[in-house]
């Protein structure tokens, strides 16, 4: 018979696993009112702090394994080579970032019941999402703000606090109902309490949010190349020309306005650009009148040059042929484009080729002729709050290449797309995003879809480029707002343990 300890232990993983129908594509934001109470329960009931990180490290386990399960899908790229690995690379990465949710639970637990522990533990909840942004290179994904990538007023917010305070108060306002399993009239209190403040926050985004479209750039519209080439078959050998001719019939696809720019994928050239005139030559034939060709490619070193350094870019060509513009990757995704810690981990990565890819120098603003000035984004690049444009060089607009190939029908694109969302409102700018089988779409600052083509559709996307907001709070002050509602939220939670205490018999 399995022990109700045992039971008790499997529940809280399947409370996390639930907690996660909030993220996209399902966005059922209001099951967290229903999980993070009961979450609340098991803290209060646990003996010590111990016990309490304990059912948080529980319930995080559940909900980061419901939500990285598609990580799994690029192990199966090529499963006989990397099958294994999906217990250790789920599992163990969800296990590891869960240890964040095991610390908000282990604080909350330090102060008193009440109102100062559910204080306590929002403030602890955000905290740990920063941290697991910076920490090992960061890994940011799913911050509890996403759930909200369905209602548009509310994630207005992010513009002020970031996703991270979004979530600050989105665990408070969740767990607030755990109240009343300890006092019906204070639970009441509370709950209606975190229901009023997002209710005012989405009243205030709402107003935020302008009534008519947002004004595009005069002489640009913009197309998007999406050829949806599967994973399996993208590096596959003499199949390179072949997904050449299917990017370049769609790139030539007629148009009642014709484009001016056409932008293909993450890694869609077919070679090392500044090696191979031919398809140089090629790509610049099919930039249009006056317009550029942007293309993500894979570059390096020429040829006999050591040490051999391979980038994984963004390369822009006008139509001539010559490159007018250059961005590389500066965050690279660990086991995918490097192998952190060679000499103890005896695997290889699980992209292309035996050599580690080199980081570019950081975000960087591109000044290209006929555009406004933009921020290139390469891939996962675009989850990093706060850390995506060169604040010394503002860009006007955000463009975000991607691949996505790797993750298939899974709930990892759309999660991945809900960030690139949340970075345009944050920033006050528009964000362009190309992915190789979607989701592609323009982006207006304030979060609204201008044109957009699903999740392995095969096309293209013609859409003018919006103009950019007033900058907004967030990118003047960055995570500094964060900080500062941290501080708020958890002094005030520790000040509210030391007055209940000081009452206390």
């Amino acid at each position: 018979m399995i022990s109700a300890q045992w039971k008790g232990r499997a529940g809280l993983i399947a409370l996390g696993a639930v907690s996660a129908l909030a993220f996209p594509p399902t966005g059922l934001f209001f099951v967290l009112w229903l999980c993070f109470p009961l979450l609340m329960r098991s803290i209060d009931r646990s003996e010590s702090w111990k016990g309490a990180f304990g059912s948080a490290w529980l319930f995080g386990l559940g909900q980061f394994c419901a939500g990285l399960y598609w990580i799994a899908c690029a192990l199966l790229i090529d499963p006989l080579r990397f099958g294994w690995m999906i217990p250790f690379a789920v599992g163990g990465l969800s296990a590891f970032l869960a240890i964040y949710i095991g610390i908000a639970g282990a604080l909350a637990r330090l102060v008193r019941p009440g109102w100062p522990r559910i204080l306590v533990f929002a403030a602890a909840w955000g905290a740990g999402e920063w941290l697991r942004g910076v920490v090992l290179t960061g890994f940011p994904w799913n911050p509890l703000g996403s759930a909200w990538a369905s209602v548009t007023p509310v994630l207005q917010i992010v513009s002020v606090t970031g996703a991270f305070g979004l979530s600050v108060l989105t665990a408070g306002a969740a767990a607030a109902p755990g109240l009343l399993f300890r006092s019906r009239r204070e639970g009441l209190v509370a709950t209606v309490a975190g229901l009023v403040l997002f209710a005012a926050i989405g009243a205030w985004g709402a107003a935020r949010i302008p009534a008519e479209a947002q004004p595009t750039q005069p002489g640009i519209r913009l197309r998007l190349v999406q050829a949806s080439i599967p994973q399996t078959l993208k590096w596959a050998p003499g199949m390179r020309v072949e997904h050449f001719r299917r990017q370049a019939a769609l790139s030539k696809t007629p148009a009642d306005i014709a484009p001016t720019h056409v932008i293909w994928p993450e890694t869609a050239a077919p070679s090392y650009l500044e090696e191979d005139d031919g398809a140089r030559e090629a790509l610049a034939s099919l930039a249009p009148p006056g317009g550029l060709m942007l293309v993500g490619a894979m570059r390096g070193t020429p040829q006999g040059v050591e040490p051999l350094r391979l980038w994984n870019s963004l390369e822009v060509l006008d139509g001539q042929g010559e490159f007018v513009g250059r961005y590389d990757k500066a965050h690279l995704v660990p086991f995918g484009e490097y192998m952190p810690l060679p000499k103890w981990l005896p695997v290889s990565k699980i992209t292309v080729g035996s050599t580690d890819l080199t980081p570019g120098p950081g975000p960087q603003t591109l000044h290209l002729p006929g555009l406004p000035p933009v921020g290139p984004l390469i891939c996962y690049e675009a989850i990093f709050p706060g850390a995506i444009v060169d604040e010394e060089n503002r860009p006007e607009w955000l463009l975000n290449v991607t691949n996505d190939g790797w993750y298939g029908i899974s709930s990892g694109p759309y999660q991945h797309f809900a960030a690139a969302r949340m970075r345009a409102i944050e920033e006050g700018l528009p964000l362009v995003r190309n992915a190789n089988n979607g989701i592609s779409a323009v982006i207006d600052p304030y979060g609204r879809v201008i044109a957009s083509l699903g999740l392995d559709a095969v096309g293209v996307v013609d859409a003018p480029l919006p103009v950019f907001a007033p900058i907004t709070i967030f990118a003047r002050m960055g995570t500094g707002v964060l900080f500062v509602l941290l501080m708020i939220t958890g002094l005030t939670g520790l000040l509210g343990h030391l007055y209940s205490k000081r009452r206390a018999p």
